[in-house]
């Protein structure tokens, strides 16, 4: 799944628990569902996070290179 598809998932799956019309099972596996959703979405905002930290490191050591 990409990262826009887990993110609609779980919007997805929190209106369907905070509407409160499944049995307990099925609520307990959409949680379960949405955990491993919540997982991916914040390792791969992690990733992104690092490959902008990278960026900004490459690009402030091209400046200070400039100026010199």
């Amino acid at each position: 799944m990409s990262f826009e598809d887990d993110y609609k998932r779980l919007a997805e799956i929190v209106a369907i628990l905070e509407a409160g019309e499944k049995g307990l099972d099925e609520s307990i596996k959409l949680f379960e569902e949405a955990s491993q959703c919540r997982k991916r979405l914040l390792e791969e905002l992690s990733n992104q996070k690092g490959k902008l930290m990278q960026i900004k490191q490459d690009a402030d050591v091209y400046v200070e290179e400039e100026m010199k």
